[in-house]
Formats: C-alpha cells, structure tokens, sequence
C-alpha cells in the first residue's frame, strides 16, 4: 500500500497484526495543512480496543521474531530503508502537508528516516554479549542481550517521520515488537511507514501503528502490562505522566523531553560563523525543535556587533509557502500552538523586553489561512523571565549579554532543563573547560546540529531519561540475562 499522498483527502485506518483496519469505534479526525488549514486526510481514532488489539499482536508475534537470526531480521530494515529512499519526494510531501516545515526540511527527514534503518541494521552482527571466568571449574558465566519484548513508542508532532524510525529501527533489530503511537496532530508518515512495511512483507503483528489522542491511546499502552517498554519524545509535562504511571509496573523507559538550549557567544568567536549558526538553530522547522538555540547569550564585548548582524539575517527569513524552495521557515503546526508562541511574547513585551524584530502573528493576503508567526527578536530580557526559563518552541530569539563566563555557566546550569546547549569560541582550552562544567546531555562546539546517528543524544534534568542513537541508545532495547553454566560431567 502506497498512500496517494496527491490526494485532497486521504482516509487512514490503524495498522495492526498486518492488516488495515478502521477504529473499532469508527471515529476518525481531520488532519489540517498548517499553511492552508485544508483537511489532507482523516485520520482513525484509536480507542481502548484498538489498543487491545495492537498490543495482542505485538505480543503474539514477538517470540516468532525474536527467534529470527539478527541478520535476517535486518534484512527487513535495510528493505525499509530502500522503500523510503524510493519514496522519498511522497514521503517528504506528506511530511509537509501534515506538519508544515519545508519541502527542503521534510527531505531531509525523510532521508534521516531511511539512514535510521539502515544504520541499526549493521548492528545485527554486533548485538554482544559476554563470556566470563567462573569462579568455580568447569564453568562458564554468560551475560546474555535478550530484547525487552513489546516496545510501545510515542511520538512527536515536529518530527514525525524520522522519530519514528530512530525509535522502531533499534527495537526491531534487538527483536522487540513495536506499536507507534504517532501525534494525534502528525499521524500521517508513521502509517506511510506502516504501509512500507506491508510492502516489504515485515511478519504480521511486529509493527502495529494506532493512531488517537495520547490522553486514551497514549495512557493505555503505557498502563497495558503486555507493554515491556516504553520510548517517547514529547514534552517534559507529558514524560512526567508517563514516568508516574511506568512507577506503578516498574516498567523501563527512555524519554526524550523538552529543551531551553543555551547558545553561548564568547568574546572570541567567529561572529560571522556563530550570527549563521544562531540562526539556523532557532528559527529550523519554525523553532519547533527541542535541540533549538531557545535563548542567546552573547559576551558584552561583542553583543551589540553580534546583535546588528543577526537582526540582519532574521530579517532576510522568507516565511511563506513550504512547498516553494525559496521559503526558509513555514507554519506553526497547529492554532494551539500558535496561540502559546505568541501568549509568551506577550507576557514578556509586558515584563519588559522589546521585540525588535517581529513579535506578532503574520498577516495579510499571504497569510491569511494557515498559522503563521513572525520571526521574533527579542531584547532586554534578563534571567527569571518567562521566555528565558520556559520552552517556547516557536521562531522566538531571546538574546541577552553576559559579562563573564562563569556567570554564563551558572544562568544556564540553573535551567531545569539540560538537553542540548551551543558554544562559539576560538579557544581550546575554554571549550574543554565548558563541555567539563556545562550540565547538558549534548554539547555543540562551533557548530550546529543536527545530532548524528552514531552520538548519544540524551537529556540531563527535566529534559528526559536514557536516551536515542548509536550504541548507547540501542542499548535501552535490550535487557541483560546472566547464565551460569555448570557443564561438569555428573558422575
């Protein structure tokens, strides 16, 4: 099954035990074009007995799978990866149409969403245990990989082809089964990933994708104890209500959650290099990322040479529609979101900073459907405001000066958040001294993102537990069984 993304409207139903099957309620939710506001599909609406469903399957399949020698079961993956490849530009549109980041935005994606399974394939022959001495003759200690059994995967909305595969490709390779839970918002390429894996002929039951509200769907799956794991990338609000209700299974969890990534300008930078980095990380998919440059801290010395060129190529952004290659950033996803962007730069124009770029919604013939917002500067902000603490998660650019770097360290260490941060320096020594003392997961020196697949991306604080990509984040797949092996002959 190939959607046919040209489509005005596309109907989906819910992918479970290898079959398309609609909502057993029959309830469906319109998905909106975020440029246009134009329903492209209808999206089924999960409820309690689909999820029923999905996790009985996954259950029923996984020992069949996990029985699969590694290699053959990567076959699988590297079969996916070479559909997506093939369907690279439908795949992208569709990215578009259900998120609104731009065409050259959702390639990239798309293309991320392939490289992911093919890079977790390789690990097929890779999957290590241990052999140790015994303390006792004639025997062996084994520490053995074995995979969790059913992973339940939740999804973003700001991603939502590419999380998809860095969530399903390291669990499907280790010998989990898997259900995706995609956004209500973005169900779209998790059920085109579904349909590529029909395609291929991935066994019944091994990828189940349900589509509905995390408030039922997404609660069900992580209570449901036929669930073995849970991995979500979301919001910190929502991984705290996830994390509360694993507590009561003890059940393991990866969470990647939300971000306030500091970008760290020093006296020494290249401020051409870091003017263009600065930007490309806080106004990327229209701010919504949450390894984005949240809040810009820049070094007295430098700031107001630093502040000209960057108001300067923010004013350049062409907003527009994201279809058009000469657009660099498109629509927020959805009204809600566009509402909480611009609450937060009202509240902080009110607490005093000055927004000397944008600062509003975007009006006019061009914008008058669809859910645009300015690209917004904002100045004279200072430590303890609103903006400079909370995840904003739109095209908003709090810059502020700083004087020295210790007291750069200590403002964005006491953030509850520690997932990415960004530094620009010339000096060796001060960029080892701050990827020392800086308390984030994941630290940029004189560069920007994105993360690549053989890191470890991970957040400190309320920006999540364990982890995603490379050797680490496969890791969180599987669980450790210790065998000890007496093979004395018995007289």
């Amino acid at each position: 099954m190939t959607l046919p993304v040209a489509a005005p409207a596309i109907r989906t139903d819910l992918y479970i035990d290898g079959r398309w099957r609609p909502a057993q309620a029959g309830d469906r939710r319109p998905v909106i074009n975020p440029a246009t506001e134009e329903v492209v599909a209808e999206a089924a609406e999960g409820a309690l007995a689909d999820v029923d469903a999905a996790l009985d399957s996954a259950k029923r399949a996984q020992p069949a799978w996990e029985s699969l020698p590694a290699i053959e079961r990567a076959r699988y993956l590297h079969a996916i990866a070479s559909h997506v490849r093939d369907q690279l530009e439908p795949l992208a549109r569709l990215v578009v149409m259900e998120q609104g980041k731009t065409i050259a935005e959702a390639r990239g994606e798309v293309g991320g969403t392939a490289e992911f399974f093919d890079y977790f394939a390789e690990f097929a022959r890779r999957l290590e245990g241990e052999l140790l001495p015994s303390d006792n003759r004639d025997e062996h200690v084994m520490v053995l990989p074995i995979p969790h059994g059913v992973v339940v995967g939740i999804m973003p909305w700001n991603y939502p082809s590419v999380v998809c595969a860095r969530k399903a490709a390291p669990a499907l390779v280790t010998g989990n089964t898997v259900v995706l839970k995609p956004h209500e918002e973005t169900p779209l390429s998790a059920l085109a990933l579904a349909a590529i894996a029909d395609d291929i002929g991935l066994p019944a039951g091994v990828l189940n994708v349900v589509t509905g509200p995390g408030e039922t769907v997404g609660e069900a799956l992580v209570a449901d104890p036929r669930t073995d794991y849970v991995t979500m990338t979301g919001s910190t609000e929502v991984g705290k209500r996830i994390l509360e209700a694993a507590a009561k299974r003890v059940l393991p969890v990866s969470l990647e959650l939300g971000g306030k990534a500091p970008f760290i300008v020093l006296a020494d930078a290249d401020l051409d290099l870091a003017v263009r980095s600065a930007v490309s990380a806080r106004f990327m998919n229209c701010g919504q990322v949450c390894t984005c440059n949240e809040r810009t801290f820049v070094q007295a010395e430098v700031y107001e040479r630093f502040l000209d060129r960057y108001l300067e190529q923010v004013r350049r952004i062409r907003v527009g529609d994201p279809f058009d290659p000469a657009t660099d950033m498109g629509p927020k996803v959805s009204r809600v979101e566009l509402d909480k962007v611009d609450a937060i730069v009202r509240r902080a124009v009110a607490d005093g900073a000055t927004a000397v770029i944008g600062g509003d919604e975007l009006r006019g013939d061009r914008y008058e459907r669809g859910f645009w917002y300015a690209p917004t500067v904002l100045t004279n902000v200072r430590p303890g405001m609103e903006v400079m603490e909370r995840e904003i998660f739109g095209p908003v650019s709090p810059v502020m000066p700083f004087e020295s770097l210790d007291q750069v360290l200590e403002l964005t260490n006491s953030s509850p958040y520690g997932l990415s941060a960004y530094l620009f320096t010339r000096d060796l020594s001060t960029a080892m001294r701050v990827a020392r003392d800086l308390e984030y997961g994941e630290l940029y020196i004189n560069k920007i993102g994105p993360e690549q697949l053989q890191g470890y991306h991970t957040g400190f604080r309320e920006s999540g537990v364990g982890g995603d990509d490379g050797k680490h984040g496969l890791e969180g797949y599987m669980r450790r069984k210790t065998v000890y092996l007496n093979y004395a002959r018995q007289q």
